[in-house]
């Protein structure tokens, strides 16, 4: 099955959905990649945070496939943040990862505390794009107020801008916003997992009837209607699993359509509820983690 593709801003094509390895433990990371790439996915992502990379990289150097066949992202952590510091955490993740060019490098946070170290981490993003060690650079987690600010600093609009989008949580003005520049929404926590089992949240996603009544209809897992709602209105896609009966459902969401009711049954759905921490508390102070060498 052959996912479509998405044109990022500056020409690159990413397949549109995607695998995510977010709190995947290293010792598991490589087993399910594996299963990932064998099932068909070829647009892993991964971040200098999360501590699997190295994982990524082994399953994607004994999947037999070529370099050129598989899509990586990664993520650069805030204790990396500013010029000299990006270039090395680049060369961290290209190491762990086992690649010389990395497909799409992202910043994982905005860090309004420290805008300045922000905005030079950035600079250096640019800098690896002209010198071809990536193909793509991007943002994530970065809100309305952020991008207004940070727009005007920069040279070269993000390619995306990963944040989390649910059918809970779907941050409609951010959207909007992220189109209006060119930037692609890519969509974390797309079935909405991080809300599961937060305080103050006494429903799940996988349990909502609209939803549940659209997949009965279909044939299709709650979770496939969601990922199939995400590609349908235009975003990236990035679901996660370890289990190999949910890696292979999520990635079969080709075979049927959304209706335009169908669709509009789900955006009705947002509730602004947010499952992940509000990116303006994200400080050195609240967040600090190294990032080991490579």
């Amino acid at each position: 099955m052959t996912v479509p593709a998405i044109i990022l801003n500056n020409g690159v094509a990413m397949p549109a959905l995607g695998f995510g390895v977010f709190q995947t433990p290293p010792a598991e990371t490589r087993t399910a990649v594996a299963e990932a790439l064998r099932v068909g996915y070829r647009h892993i992502d991964t971040a200098a945070a999360y501590g699997n990379e190295r994982g990524v990289g082994e399953a994607l150097a004994a999947s037999g496939l070529a370099r050129s066949d598989v899509f990586i992202e990664t993520k650069i952590w805030i204790n990396d943040y500013g010029y000299d510091e990006t270039l090395h955490s680049f060369d961290k993740s290209a190491g762990k990862l086992g690649v010389e060019q990395i497909d799409l490098l992202i910043l994982h946070q905005a860090l309004p505390s420290a805008f300045e170290r922000t905005l030079a981490a950035y600079r250096a993003l640019e800098t690896l794009l002209a010198d071809g060690r990536v193909r793509a650079i991007g943002v994530s987690n970065f809100m309305p107020h952020h991008l207004e600010k940070f727009l005007p600093e920069i040279d070269i609009v993000p390619a995306v801008n990963q944040i989390e989008v649910h059918p809970y949580f779907q941050q409609r003005e951010l959207q909007t916003l992220n189109e209006k520049h060119g930037i692609l929404t890519q969509a974390w926590a797309p079935i909405g997992g991080i809300t599961f089992y937060r305080p103050g949240f006494s429903r799940s996603t996988l349990e909502d009837p609209v939803i549940l009544d659209i997949a009965r209809i279909h044939g299709k897992s709650a979770a496939q209607v969601m990922i199939r709602w995400g590609v349908q209105e235009g975003r990236s896609v990035i679901p996660k699993s370890v289990r190999p009966e949910r890696i292979a459902e999520n990635f079969n969401v080709f075979d049927f359509e959304l209706s335009a009711d169908q669709l509009a049954a789900i955006d009705a759905l947002d509730a602004d509820q947010r499952g992940g921490p509000d990116p303006d508390l994200i400080t050195l102070e609240n967040f600090s983690r190294d990032i080991p060498e490579a």
